[in-house]
């Protein structure tokens, strides 16, 4: 019954960023070709880079959306990328872009089953409805993120704002779940 760490792969980071100013999204799109934007079915334009590999939101009131980043870092990094192309391409931008990570996805794999019957009898804050869903639903309240959980010793954890709260939940939910037993090692 020999404990192993958790494998954590950060899948998606979603960041917001603001510029404080107005942005011309018909302008954008004259400029920039292969920015999709199409207003009759979504108010934002899609301003998507090859490196980092994201897509980032562009809306009229200066906000952004980031998503598809490996890393915190990486979005960051997006965000400034997409503000630096847009004023190579003429359109100005007088401030930098504040950006915020609002929500980290990961992906996890325990290396062993989790009894997830008895895990939805024992945990606080779960939620448990096979003929709904296959994994266990289980809320954390620090850090706040939220944790699917297979049978397979699979997870999903959300949520996260930083690398450390995934890191954090994560390893909080597996030696709970080792602390009562409901792990399996073959």
């Amino acid at each position: 019954m020999a404990q192993t760490k958790p494998i954590i792969d950060i899948v998606n980071v979603v960041a917001s960023a603001t510029i404080d100013q107005k942005l011309d999204l018909n302008e954008i799109t004259r400029k920039f070709p292969d920015v999709e934007y199409h207003p009759e079915q979504f108010p934002g334009a899609v301003f998507r880079l090859k490196n980092p590999k994201t897509a980032t939101l562009l809306f009229s009131s200066g906000k952004m959306v980031c998503t598809g980043s490996k890393s915190e870092e990486l979005a960051v990094k997006a965000v400034n990328t997409v503000v630096q192309k847009l004023r190579k391409g003429g359109i100005k931008i007088k401030k930098n872009a504040v950006v915020t990570v609002q929500n980290i996805v990961s992906s996890i794999n325990l290396q062993g089953r989790v009894h997830l019957e008895k895990a939805a009898r024992t945990l606080p804050r779960s939620m448990y409805e096979p003929e709904q869903f296959p994994g266990l639903i289980h809320r954390m309240l620090d850090p706040k993120t939220v944790i699917l959980v297979f049978s397979s010793g699979k997870l999903v954890c959300t949520g996260g704002k930083t690398k450390e709260d995934v890191y954090r939940s994560v390893n909080l939910l597996h030696n709970l779940l080792e602390e009562k037993g409901l792990m399996i090692y073959d």
